[in-house]
């Protein structure tokens, strides 16, 4: 599968090694330019590209930027992109550690995917928000494995979804449906299921737990 990744971050680092270690075609983009990602590109065998390319026949692209980084990706971005490509945003909102205040966020109520899809202009899946960049290369696991890693997938495209989450299962996680992207609330930052390193049963119970209400320290 083609795959795009704009962000090289911990999580778009991560993701790009395993998914070009499981046989994937990724191209690799950052803010800084493809010179900045040779290191990336020689380890992985990815290839680094312009960010305004990365999406170029993709099936999937992944999405892996800070928030407050969104608006400034190309318009257009997915213009290239093969039919139906499925948008992963691992993306989350830090309004006083890293975005500043988002007034859409704030003052509309509506969830930080929802803001990514209105900026971007494509439907997004939201998944690997709350994993540590470090467990997708130490805990993947084998379909039915005790003790395997579950992560939410929120989204209202189904197809996308179901691509995604099989992608999720090729780099060795279960998934649960966690809905579409306005309950995508039950998994944004400081709520029960964000850092879990539980199974099916235990993310299905920490997303019935979560409380759509933000705390201080995550509002702007």
């Amino acid at each position: 599968m083609k795959i795009g990744i704009i962000g090289a971050g911990n999580i778009g680092g991560n993701l790009t090694r395993r998914l070009a270690a499981l046989g994937h075609d990724v191209s690799v983009a950052n803010s800084r330019g493809p010179h900045t990602l040779k290191e990336l590109a020689e380890e992985t065998g990815a290839t680094p590209v312009p960010v305004g390319e990365a999406a170029r026949g993709a099936e999937v692209v992944v999405v892996t930027v800070p928030l407050k980084a969104v608006p400034d990706l190309p318009k257009g971005l997915f213009d290239e992109a093969a039919d139906g490509v499925a948008v992963l945003d691992t993306g989350n909102y830090y309004p006083q550690q890293r975005d500043g205040r988002i007034d859409a966020i704030e003052d509309e109520g509506i969830t930080e995917s929802r803001w990514t899809e209105r900026h971007i202009g494509h439907p997004v899946i939201k998944a690997f928000n709350g994993t540590y960049a470090e467990d997708i290369l130490d805990r993947p696991l084998p379909a039915g494995s005790p003790g395997r890693v579950a992560l939410p997938v929120a989204g209202d495209d189904e197809a996308a979804k179901t691509k995604i989450r099989a992608l999720i299962d090729e780099l060795g996680f279960d998934t649960v449906d966690a809905g579409g992207i306005d309950d995508s609330w039950r998994q944004q930052p400081d709520t029960p299921v964000y850092g879990l390193r539980g199974g099916v049963d235990e993310v299905t119970r920490a997303l019935a737990e979560a409380s759509p209400e933000r705390k201080p320290e995550f509002r702007g």
